[in-house]
């Protein structure tokens, strides 16, 4: 099974350009639940399609740029802050909201994010769940954080005891991308800070799970393809992948072997939604998953 922050795909810093509606929330006589958002123009483009935002207002949701050029006090009212973007100055603003807005929903606390986005807590709080039960047994796989001198690199894993391929990950989830490392002499060339683990073979397919509140939305995706013992003893080097995971990569569609396409257990998803929510102290969970055994994504 793997783990990642994603609140949404990860995606690098880039200019934001972020429309603002004429007129304050009241002016426009909205009444329902007014969702205010500041988006990078990225994720405006991909999420904010005219049939949600058709299928919102039916529902009496309301979606209203945030203006970053103006206090957020001086804005809404709103009933949520959707938000993807990053910074510290962002960060201490939303803070300085909360405390005086707290009757509404901030998606997600910056604390929390912060929190996800670091892969060695993240991964902390799964490892310490320890449960199994009849529909499958939740880990980690060995893993090892590196926060500089790549050239200490192959004496850590070797005190650590870990076994060769490596998959190499940016301490800091901010992308898809990935690393995958063959033999000790390579090793060197990875760049810290960032998380190394064994790779577990899991048929070249992994479940990325959307949690929201109750809801639970599971599609399939393509990932690194399994690695034999002839492989490994013929390959070297370090493999650099880019977008593993990414909605670019489904499988849904795909004509797959039915015991790798075979859903994980509802009542094993539902569970551990629960569990991660608590420990992570987020609205939205997303992982991913394959054999009930974690792997950071």
């Amino acid at each position: 099974m793997r783990l990642m922050h994603e609140i949404e795909e990860e995606e690098e810093e880039e200019e934001i350009e972020i429309e603002s509606s004429s007129g304050s929330i009241v002016e426009l006589g909205m009444k329902g639940v007014v969702v205010g958002y500041a988006l990078t123009s990225k994720k405006i483009k991909s999420f904010l399609q005219p049939k949600l935002e058709g299928l919102a207002r039916n529902k009496g949701i309301y979606f209203v740029a945030i203006d970053q050029t103006r206090p957020l006090t001086d804005q809404g009212p709103f009933d949520i802050v959707l938000h993807k973007l990053s910074g510290k100055e962002w960060q201490q603003i939303l803070e300085d909201y909360r405390l005086t807005h707290p009757e509404v929903t901030v998606l997600d606390p910056p604390g929390a994010i912060q929190h996800v986005y670091n892969r060695q807590s993240m991964l902390q709080d799964v490892a310490d769940l320890d449960f199994s039960d009849a529909y499958g047994t939740v880990g980690v796989p060995r893993q090892l954080v590196i926060e500089k001198d790549p050239s200490s690199i192959s004496d850590a894993v070797r005190k650590a005891g870990l076994s060769l391929p490596l998959v190499a990950k940016p301490l800091v989830a901010k992308s898809h991308e990935l690393s995958l490392a063959y033999d000790e002499y390579s090793l060197q060339k990875l760049e810290p800070p960032l998380v190394l683990q064994e790779f577990v073979n899991h048929g070249g397919v992994l479940f990325k799970v959307y949690i929201v509140g109750d809801a639970i939305k599971v599609v399939r995706r393509f990932s690194l393809p399994d690695v034999s013992k002839r492989e490994l003893s013929r390959s070297a080097g370090v493999f650099r992948f880019p977008r593993v995971s990414s909605a670019a990569q489904s499988a849904d569609d795909a004509d797959l072997d039915p015991c790798i396409a075979e859903l994980p257990p509802r009542a094993l998803l539902e569970r551990l939604a629960r569990e991660l929510r608590r420990r992570l102290v987020t609205h939205q969970v997303l992982f991913n998953v394959k054999n009930a055994s974690f792997l950071s994504e």
